[in-house]
């Protein structure tokens, strides 16, 4: 969603089929960082997060975003995210997008 929302996070492919393919990539990399990277910023940043009343999510939402670019690059994937503030504005329509299926498809927890 936030591929066709904001001009500056591309994802380039020959066919839609390249770019599914890449898209599925870049979300196993996306998830891999969030399983890996996150929760150890998350600990380090703690006394941001209770400061800033949990806004603080934005920017470690957006850094995940950023390095998940880095690693798309290093691996050639075709996924970039351009500058800081579009990863914030991106980290945002994740995080937004991501409530919303949860709030749609259940989890299978009552």
């Amino acid at each position: 969603m936030a591929i066709w929302l904001l001009g500056d996070i591309t994802l380039t492919g020959d066919s839609t089929g390249d770019k599914a393919l890449t898209l599925v990539l870049v979300a196993l990399v996306f998830g891999v960082v969030n399983i890996l990277v996150k929760p150890l910023v998350q600990v380090l940043t703690l006394p941001l997060f209770i400061l800033t009343l949990g806004l603080f999510t934005l920017i470690v939402n957006a850094l995940m975003l950023l390095l998940t670019s880095w690693l798309a690059d290093t691996l050639d994937l075709g996924f970039h995210v351009e500058g800081f503030w579009t990863a914030v504005l991106g980290g945002l329509i994740i995080s937004v997008v991501s409530w919303a299926l949860n709030v749609v498809l259940p989890d299978g927890r009552d």
